[in-house]
């Protein structure tokens, strides 16, 4: 039997995301046992957890053996700290300079990488007397954010001498850990900054989730993201380990109508499909706006009762069809897109010509969510 709770939101909908907790805890276990003992472990839960619901998730991340989070925005720092996540946060992003002030004052640590940062850091200690935490980002090769590799040095040893601030980190980020030799520029370059500074008490960290399972590279922390929901992203030829986890994330809804289509007749917007013979067409209220992409139209599959059953016709806004076929099936009756054996959104990423992580950002808009254990 499943121990089940919901999150604060509206559930007067037959349709939810399921997210199980156990499977969870169950891959950072897994992904644990390829890091060494020394490195700490920071889960990243921006963008909700992924779509997954960051506040809901994060005491199970912390009791399966997390040391930190990592969010995109203060904003996701501060909703963690409202429901009492006391652990280390720290923003990976950019954060504009005004919001400065209130990540010092909720003990959020974020990155910083310019003169500005430094200039709108001293007003805020002064104003204050609070010390902001903060993480020199490092740009290697990804062009996104950072101070240039080149620069690295020499913006740490102004950060060093800021006795208004905590400094706590220095990072950096691998654009293609996928591929080995552009990764190894981006550790080159890495390793130019680190090897001549002083790292006593600094966290180093380099490793996103690839490269946490590929590379060794000089670092004290890793950064896991997608596999903590069950996922692999692009990873090199080579790995040191591939743990063993599974999709988190289920997709379900109920049956609010079956409809006896003819022979000839049209289904959906556009009759994209068209019945060659009697059919039994079941509807579900998910649809497009739900997070479920329309180019899946009539290339995805669903279990009924235990059942494969094709989906058919074009994916509206809010609701979307199957065909039953000989599946015994009535009003009410659960209808699973998602799961962790069979139906997986790594199937749907291939059809769409897209990654794992956009999928499960997508699905969060207006479903529920449903926690099990």
């Amino acid at each position: 039997m499943k121990n089940v709770r919901q999150a604060n939101v509206n559930i007067h909908k037959d349709a939810w995301v399921e997210i199980n907790l156990e499977s969870l805890a169950n891959n950072i276990i897994e992904i644990k046992k390829g890091i060494p003992e020394n490195k700490k472990f920071l889960a990243i839960v921006k963008a909700d957890a992924y779509g997954h619901g960051a506040t809901m998730i994060a005491q199970t991340m912390l009791a399966s053996g997390v040391d930190a989070l990592g969010v995109s925005s203060v904003d996701e720092g501060l909703d963690l700290r409202k429901v009492k996540i006391k652990c280390p946060i720290l923003v990976v992003g950019a954060i504009p300079l005004w919001a400065i002030e209130s990540a010092a004052q909720n003990d959020i640590a974020f990155s910083i990488f310019n003169d500005e940062h430094l200039n709108a850091c001293r007003e805020v200690f002064e104003r204050t007397g609070i010390k902001p935490k903060v993480h020199v980002k490092i740009d290697t090769g990804m062009n996104r954010i950072g101070v240039r590799s080149e620069d690295g040095v020499k913006y740490i040893e102004k950060v060093r001498k800021a006795d208004y601030l905590n400094f706590e980190g220095v990072f950096t980020h691998l654009a293609s850990a996928e591929e080995e030799d552009e990764t190894q520029k981006q550790v080159d370059r890495w390793n130019s900054v680190v090897k001549n500074i002083d790292t006593t008490g600094l966290l180093l960290h380099v490793q996103n989730t690839a490269a946490t399972f590929a590379y060794n590279i000089e670092s004290n922390m890793v950064r896991v993201g997608i596999s903590l929901y069950g996922m692999y992203p692009d990873l090199p030829p080579h790995i040191n380990y591939k743990p063993e986890i599974k999709q988190i994330m289920g997709l379900k809804g109920r049956i609010t109508n079956i409809h006896e289509v003819k022979p000839g007749e049209g289904v959906s917007y556009s009759h994209k499909f068209v019945a060659y013979e009697p059919a039994r067409v079941a509807t579900i209220p998910i649809g497009y706006a739900d997070g479920v992409s329309r180019n899946l139209s009539n290339k995805i599959y669903a279990l009924v009762n235990g059942k494969k059953v094709k989906q058919i016709g074009n994916i509206t806004m809010d609701q979307m069809m199957f065909d039953l076929g000989d599946v015994e099936a009535k009003i009410g009756d659960v209808v699973t897109l998602l799961d962790d054996k069979n139906l997986s959104l790594d199937n749907w990423a291939e059809i769409l010509h897209t990654i794992n992580y956009e999928l499960t950002c997508r699905l969060k808009v207006r479903l529920p969510r449903v926690y099990v254990r």
